[in-house]
């Protein structure tokens, strides 16, 4: 297993780790297999999603926050709408591994999702034959 390190600059971003989670791929040496890709954060997700326009990742985060404004909760840490769009996010996505590569689609990318930042995560990436 690899953790990856990820420092996140604002309290929303979506990070895109693709070519951090290829090279890790090709570190594993699976050539035929499947990879997983874990966030251990309540406030954090991650997803598969275009990587081509930025301004996708723009929309994403903008429906969300319509989706789930930062509004008065019951829960009183004030980062109950980062708990909710991980929810949505969900906590890990897993990749088909072919000839050593992920099957990825054309203008797909993977996405560290911070929801309650900034701040130092982890990225847990596990390749299996």
């Amino acid at each position: 297993m690899v953790v990856l390190e990820i420092n996140t600059p604002t309290r929303e971003v979506m990070v895109d780790i693709t070519d951090m989670v290829m090279q890790e791929i090709k570190k594993s040496g699976v050539v035929d297999g499947a990879c997983v890709i874990f966030v251990p954060h309540t406030t954090a997700g991650i997803t598969i999603n275009e990587n081509a326009d930025p301004t996708v990742r723009e929309d994403i985060m903008a429906a969300l926050e319509k989706i789930v404004p930062n509004m008065r909760f019951k829960h009183m840490e004030g980062n109950s709408d980062a708990h909710i769009k991980a929810s949505l996010m969900g906590s890990s996505v897993t990749l088909i591994i072919e000839n050593g590569k992920p099957l990825l689609g054309t203008w797909q990318g993977i996405y560290f999702c911070e929801f309650d930042g900034p701040r130092r995560r982890r990225v847990y990436i596990k390749c299996l034959k």
